[in-house]
């Protein structure tokens, strides 16, 4: 069994493969002050109420964008069962010729998320993925990853303005029933929701008018489930698909 690692900035996605079936996932809040010990109960804890001894893992693959946070997974790694882990970065040779002007630049989930996209379906392609910040691929019909686009996340954009704004509430992100907005809140979740479908679908939009082609576009993330009914050019979700690029960059690294 391999376990897989995806840190972000708000949230760690984690599961176990057992072959290439994700047989179990989970997430945690994202927490800089958390040490290896205490990391490692949780995770052991989780994984032992979907009814897997995470102690016989057999391999540990990490994605991250915290740097600080990394290195407490990856002590835990070595610590509680002694294996040294596959952190993805640019520099990892997994087939995927990245474009980018500094590829070291390119976040680790996005890596993940074109080699998973890739391996599932095809060239070319766009991922929209749905996190701290909404995040577009963009992945060339040669497969080539050419770059994208970092907008303000959903969530992100909710906790700004309640911050920011004496007098704007938080709000549920949920679609309110008209475009006008009739209360502060709905108005606020026109904006937040709608505005975000017309961004998403805008932006590729323009991505597939500088390409010059259609390009299938899959989206994934916490939240592209709650957005994908109101996307016109967004039609596929893979709510696993970083995972899954985790996995087989994993494979590929240790079979090289």
């Amino acid at each position: 069994m391999l376990l897989v690692i995806d840190i972000g900035n708000t949230q760690i996605a984690a599961g176990i493969y057992a072959g290439k079936e994700l047989a179990a996932h989970w997430r945690l809040s994202s927490s800089h002050e958390r040490t290896e010990d205490e990391t490692w109960i949780l995770m052991q804890a989780i994984a032992a109420a979907q009814g897997f001894d995470i102690t016989t893992v057999s391999g540990v693959a990490i994605s991250s964008v915290v740097p600080d946070m990394t290195i407490h997974f990856e002590k835990m790694a070595v610590k509680y069962l002694h294996r040294k882990p596959v952190t993805v970065s640019h520099e990892l040779r997994i087939g995927l010729k990245i474009r980018y002007q500094n590829p070291a630049n390119v976040g680790a989930d996005r890596i993940c998320n074109a080699v998973g996209g890739i391996a599932r379906y095809g060239t070319p392609l766009i991922i929209v993925d749905f996190g701290t910040a909404t995040t577009f691929d963009v992945i060339s019909a040669e497969g080539e990853y050419l770059g994208g686009i970092i907008a303000p996340g959903i969530e992100s954009s909710a906790a700004i303005l309640h911050q920011r704004a004496a007098r704007l509430p938080r709000v549920a992100l949920r679609f309110p029933e008209s475009a006008i907005g009739y209360s502060t809140e709905t108005s606020m979740q026109s904006g937040l929701m709608y505005g975000t479908v017309e961004m998403i679908d805008g932006m590729v939009e323009r991505i597939q008018r500088e390409m010059g082609l259609e390009v299938k576009t899959v989206a994934t993330g916490g939240l592209a489930r709650v957005i994908l009914r109101e996307l016109r050019r967004v039609r596929q979700i893979d709510e696993h698909l970083t995972l899954d690029g985790l996995r087989l960059i994993y494979e590929r690294v240790t079979t090289a």
